[in-house]
């Protein structure tokens, strides 16, 4: 089980920083979308080089021009990619086509998916290694956990793993442990912490103690 850091919403040089700090405690760097627009790729070549022993993964949410997109990502150093798993089945392939040129691994974000054993199944056809659960931040304040749609991804996948987001934190990482994820991913439960530091510490000990 990995622990994946999201990084959203702070300055990429506040998130050197955070890395910096959290980093034996994290397995994966995640480049969120909100830096993706503001910085393009560069937070993906940053990371990389300061942090090579660690995985980084784009959140590009992809939704077309599979092959290049990614390649795009994956060219500046990026261990994973994501594509959204409600766009055509051609261009999670063209995904997971470039993923395996660069010895890279393929993410579907299940955001807004609503038949979800269905889509799954197709895209593990297809040849992915990651599915996601992934409720978003307006679902979120809404009230909706990803646990529910945790609870039908672990029964139904047969070979690509599962890794799960939305407002996990120190005090609610135990439900999700329960649950055997392969990647849990925190965002503002670390960036947003008083302490950044201590909460990947109590994290990391909660999933692997």
């Amino acid at each position: 089980m990995k622990l994946q850091l999201a990084l959203d919403d702070i300055t990429l040089e506040d998130a050197v920083k955070l890395v910096g700090e959290v980093q034996d405690d994290i397995d994966i760097v995640e480049i969120g979308t909100p830096m993706v627009i503001e910085y393009g790729m560069e937070p993906v070549r940053v990371m990389k080089e300061k942090y090579p022993h660690l995985e980084i993964l784009a959140d590009l949410k992809i939704m077309d021009a599979g092959y290049y997109e990614a390649k795009e990502a994956l060219e500046a150093g990026a261990s994973y990619v994501t594509v959204l798993g409600v766009t055509d089945n051609l261009t999670i392939k063209g995904c997971v086509d470039a993923a395996k040129d660069y010895h890279a691994k393929v993410v579907v974000d299940m955001i807004c998916v609503e038949n979800m054993e269905e889509r799954i199944r197709k895209v593990e056809e297809i040849g992915v290694d990651f599915v996601s659960v992934h409720v978003g931040v307006d679902q979120q304040a809404a009230g909706r956990t990803p646990l529910d749609d945790l609870k039908v991804m672990k029964s139904c996948t047969k070979q690509a793993g599962v890794s799960v987001a939305g407002g996990i934190s120190v005090e609610t990482i135990q439900t999700y442990k329960d649950l055997q994820p392969d990647i849990i991913i925190v965002g503002s439960g670390i960036t947003h912490s008083h302490d950044p530091k201590l909460a990947a510490q109590d994290l990391a000990k909660a999933m692997r103690g």
